[in-house]
């Protein structure tokens, strides 16, 4: 089984201009994505996809494999789809597998993304897969930047959405909510079969890509993970990043 990993990002941000290359202790937090995914035993690839000559740059200057995608892009999906018909060109092969890692995941653990790749080894029918973790911080739950999402009995994503759900207005137990994580692996077909869907309606509201694959009845298998993601929407998070990222063991490992 060949799998790639494609890190899309790019420097317009509406939350938090030119974040791709801020630097994180010193590494630009691409640099960070790039080098921990590298790290993951299940992924053969990783390529970052961007529509800015500044990252196309940069990542040259050390070397990084990177591929120039369109800037018309409305959805991280649509980016990934697009850089993966572009490499399977370079590379003249088709890959089985595609792992999308957000571009503002500097502190993902390579056992994360090996959770994503393992569940197509069990089953050939499996179409998409999206990490998620238990929300430990109630200002997460209220937090718009933070997507939640509820899952039926087989742990397939039902819904995805920047609001509280389940809500809590009628229940006074204690509720668990899960945040979706910007980790998603894709079966080729499952990804190439994004771009040819229209963006729909729920989609656009909650801008989720994923949600377009639920209101065309496409399963996402959700795989919970106890590993700690913290993703860089905003400056804040940035320096909540930064100071963590100091005493972190993955980044001792490859900060030589």
């Amino acid at each position: 089984m060949n799998v790639l990993a494609i890190i899309p990002c790019r420097m317009a941000s509406s939350r938090f201009p030119n974040k791709p290359l801020v630097k994180i202790q010193g590494k630009a937090m691409i640099e960070h994505i790039y080098l921990r995914s590298l790290l993951s035993k299940k992924i053969d690839e990783v390529f970052i996809a961007t529509c800015d000559k500044e990252i196309i740059d940069f990542c040259k200057s050390l070397n990084l494999n990177v591929i120039l995608t369109k800037n018309s892009h409305e959805r991280a999906t649509e980016r990934c789809a697009e850089a993966l018909i572009e490499i399977e060109k370079i590379r003249k092969k088709k890959f089985d597998v595609i792992v999308m890692i957000q571009g503002d995941e500097p502190l993902i653990h390579p056992q994360m993304l090996d959770s994503l790749v393992n569940p197509f080894l069990n089953d050939n029918n499996l179409q998409v897969c999206n990490l998620i973790n238990e929300i430990q911080k109630k200002s997460e739950i209220e937090n718009r930047n933070v997507v939640k999402t509820v899952m039926d009995v087989d742990s397939n994503a039902i819904y995805f959405s920047r609001e509280p759900i389940p809500s809590n207005k009628m229940y006074k137990k204690m509720i668990s909510y899960y945040k979706q994580l910007g980790l998603i692996s894709f079966s080729r077909k499952s990804i190439l079969n994004f771009i040819k869907l229209n963006p729909t309606n729920l989609e656009i509201i909650e801008s989720v890509d994923m949600n377009r694959l639920i209101e065309n009845n496409i399963k996402i298998k959700l795989v919970q993970t106890t590993h700690e993601s913290k993703g860089v929407d905003t400056y804040e998070d940035f320096l909540e990043v930064d100071s963590l990222m100091k005493d972190d063991e993955i980044f001792i490992s490859y900060n030589v």
